[in-house]
């Protein structure tokens, strides 16, 4: 047993690999995370997005420390959600790799109310503005203040599991 920083006790921990294939089976949604930096649009895929509060209205994502991306969105005055869908596996794969331009074509994206790329077909756009941010593990926890959201349309949320992109498949009506 070892202590925590908190006086608990805890258990050793798990083994990396364990740790990974049991969170694998856990779907998780699919956003894209831009923002303007130093007249720079950058951007990231998360799937720990989450909402977190409604009054005020906060939502939270996390990022690896050693993102290269990371330093660009710390600075950024605002950043945009772009909550994907289901159709969009692609555009999720090209902005989780590295050292590509994610903008470039075929992305289709437009500047956005206060200046975050905005991208095209998306199911919807949370504008944020910094509210906190933690370093959590290897990990920083950002949460964003809604400044506005966008809903475009219905359509069917892009999922991330077992390690690929799927869509979401309602249950009939019983």
């Amino acid at each position: 047993m070892t202590e925590t920083l908190h006086g608990r006790a805890q258990a050793e921990a798990v083994d990396a690999d364990r740790f990974k294939e049991a969170l694998a089976v856990h779907a998780a949604g699919v956003v894209v995370i831009t923002a303007r930096s130093e007249g720079v649009p950058v951007g990231l895929t998360a799937t720990s997005f989450s909402s977190v509060s409604l009054d005020p209205p906060l939502v939270s994502f996390y990022v690896d420390r050693s993102s290269t991306t990371w330093p660009w969105l710390r600075t950024a005055g605002h950043f945009a959600v772009n909550i994907l869908a289901g159709d969009q596996a692609e555009l999720a794969a090209r902005f989780a790799r590295k050292n590509v331009d994610r903008f470039a074509e075929p992305t289709r994206w437009r500047p956005g109310p206060l200046g975050a790329p905005l991208l095209q077909d998306v199911s919807a756009h949370l504008i944020c503005l910094p509210y906190d941010t933690s370093h959590v593990g290897d990990h920083v926890l950002v949460v964003g203040l809604v400044a506005e959201a966008t809903v475009h349309g219905e359509s069917r949320p892009l999922l991330y599991h077992q390690g690929r992109f799927g869509r979401f498949l309602a249950h009939p009506p019983s």
